[in-house]
């Protein structure tokens, strides 16, 4: 599997959260409610599988070797990357602020997360579209076999040493339970 496909399987696990956030969004405007735990297990996966594990990939491997075959990263594909990975964190950061307001039922609290959490969605799915169809695909005409292989392992290491055993797979099932839920 290249690099580029790890990264396209592990949007389709970020696809199914997101699936999940979308009905939590419904049913929250629907009731004028949150299920605040949920929605923190849905702050958990974002954060820890989509940016810490995800992000991390392309913001410190695969963006910057694209950067060193000359790709620059204050403007065009990358840059804008770069600035959405920042756009979701700012969106999770609200809505985790929010939520113990508006667990206790705290009408602007609510608002808050559900506004933050749709807009959260919506972004993220543009985003996981453009990568999958016009940033890899460039990636993989752009890099080398060796900038491939090279991009594999630091993939792994990211796994074993900054991620940790086992994690990867916790967060595939948490992503299961709340698309299953």
């Amino acid at each position: 599997m290249t690099p580029t496909e790890s990264l396209k399987h592990e949007h389709l696990i970020i696809l199914m959260v997101l699936g999940a956030a979308e009905q939590e969004v419904r049913l929250s405007r629907d009731s004028g409610k949150v299920d605040a735990e949920r929605i923190s297990r849905m702050l958990d996966f974002f954060r820890e599988f989509a940016d810490a594990c995800h992000h991390a990939k392309e913001e410190k491997h695969l963006f910057a070797m694209m950067h060193q075959r000359g790709v620059p990263e204050d403007t065009g594909p990358i840059a804008v990357m770069l600035r959405e990975h920042d756009e979701g964190r700012r969106r999770l950061r609200a809505i985790a602020e929010a939520l113990p307001q508006a667990a206790d039922g705290v009408s602007p609290a609510v608002e808050a997360v559900q506004e933050n959490l749709a807009a959260y969605i919506e972004m993220l799915q543009n985003h996981i579209d453009k990568e999958d169809n016009i940033l890899y695909p460039y990636a993989d005409q752009l890099l080398t076999a060796e900038d491939q292989q090279a991009l594999s392992e630091s993939f792994e290491k990211i796994e074993a040493e900054e991620i940790g055993e086992g994690v990867h797979e916790k967060y595939h099932q948490l992503a299961h339970a709340l698309a299953s839920h």
